[in-house]
């Protein structure tokens, strides 16, 4: 089953929401700054890599299933939601899984 994301608009000017129907993090705060290296290797730092690698964030915090983007001065939010669903995306149309033995 692919992850679902719900892009949703927050209160604060700048920053947008997304909602998945499951954890990228645990009970933790896990926050991102465009311009500071990213030196882990678990799924929130892997989102977080691939979402400043598209543009238009400079900021990026994940607790749960919920990831606040803060974007840049004109960045939009186009094609966000599926790097977050490409996240946990495995097997693609047309690749054959392969089981080690």
């Amino acid at each position: 089953m692919l992850i679902s994301v719900t892009e949703k608009n927050s209160a604060r000017h700048g920053f947008v929401r997304f909602e998945t129907n499951r954890a990228v993090t645990g009970m933790a705060h896990e926050r991102y700054r465009s311009d500071t290296p990213i030196v882990g290797t678990r799924p929130p730092d892997e989102l977080a890599r691939r979402l400043f690698a598209h543009g238009g964030a400079v900021a990026i915090h994940v607790h749960g299933n919920q990831i606040l983007v803060e974007l840049a001065d004109g960045g939009t939010t186009a094609g966000m939601a599926a790097i977050i669903t490409d996240l946990f995306t495995f097997y693609t149309p047309g690749v054959m899984p392969s089981f080690a033995g």
